[in-house]
């Protein structure tokens, strides 16, 4: 295992299995961040139902659950006989936050792998072999303050105008497009009794193609604001492109499915709403099978349970996907 220190993020972990193959190898990938804050660990501490078949915990479900399974599918691969191909794995410290500093390490990976195996959680027990694509927008909107009693027509509202602009970018919705649009997070103003000067803005948005990011990024580039005196600045766009569904991913997953049904599994396939890191693979050509994790369900909020039973018969799937790829 070696350990890639990064100066903007939490250190990445590389680790390669079986060089000696001269096959181009698989790349497994996970993370380990999760979205909570720090210390909701001691707030929420990891616990295991009575019956032992649920555990909880924050990120256990999304998904440190899946780093355990692909460590004992490497285990098992070395009882068993190492695998026809190389394996590499990836374990990245920023993918909840939009890979960032790990993007160019899993590109690189990726582009020299023969097929990408991504250890998130499933969906309802399902793989996914297509997932949207993400970005997001941050918006400053400068306006001029003033005294709310004495001088309030001289000032020009920031928060108003931030108002007006958050109906405008909930119309940029499509449900017909599956497109999703979200203002996230909103805050300005200094004091109850000024005109705000100042308000900012996060939103995200989900798309399945690229001309749908383009298309928001233009709308929303191209708000005018009603205020004169007001000013905008917008920054942002696609952070992961959509990972769509191609011939050969859909061999993988014929494969899985097959290697399910040894384990009692009709495995099935989804697609999730949310991105990963298997979304730069699949815009690479590269064929990726994603939701190879754990099965569970709340997945970033405090519900966010983990069935334990799964946890072996998923990593034995793993296994035997790196035996037969």
């Amino acid at each position: 295992m070696k350990v890639l220190e990064n100066q903007h993020a939490g250190n990445n972990l590389l680790v390669r299995f079986n060089q000696e193959s001269s096959m181009k190898p698989i790349l497994i990938l996970a993370h380990y961040d999760t979205v909570f804050p720090e210390g909701t660990i001691k707030k929420r501490p990891f616990s295991v139902s009575e019956d032992g078949e649920m555990a909880r915990g924050p990120g256990i479900f999304d998904m440190k659950a899946g780093i355990v399974q692909g460590v004992w599918a490497l285990k098992a691969l070395e009882k068993h006989g190492k695998p026809r191909r190389p394996v590499t794995i990836v374990v990245t410290s920023d993918e909840e936050v939009g890979s960032d500093s790990s993007r160019k390490l899993i590109e690189g990976m990726a582009k020299e792998s023969e097929a990408v195996l991504v250890l998130e959680p499933s969906l309802n027990g399902n793989l996914k072999t297509e997932r949207k694509g993400v970005g997001d927008i941050d918006i400053r909107i400068i306006g001029r303050p003033s005294h709310a009693g004495l001088d309030p027509s001289k000032g020009a509202s920031a928060i108003t105008e931030a108002a007006r602009m958050v109906q405008f970018l909930q119309g940029l919705n499509r449900p017909e497009a599956e497109t999703t649009v979200n203002v996230g997070t909103i805050k300005g103003g200094t004091a109850r009794n000024v005109i705000p000067g100042e308000a900012f803005m996060q939103v995200d948005f989900r798309i399945v193609t690229v001309e749908e990011g383009n298309r928001i990024m233009k709308e929303a580039r191209s708000y005018r604001p009603k205020d004169s005196r007001v000013k905008i600045e917008v920054s942002g766009g696609v952070n992961r492109p959509p990972m769509r569904k191609t011939e050969e991913t859909g061999r993988l997953f014929a494969l899985a499915q097959k290697i399910g049904m040894e384990f009692e599994r009709d495995l099935m396939e989804t697609s999730a709403g949310g991105g990963s890191d298997g979304n730069f693979c699949a815009a690479l050509g590269i064929p990726v099978l994603d939701g190879l994790g754990a099965v569970g369900d709340g997945a970033h909020s405090e519900q966010e349970v983990l069935d334990v039973n799964e946890m072996p018969v998923r990593a034995a799937i793993l296994e035997r996907l790196l035996e037969e790829i």
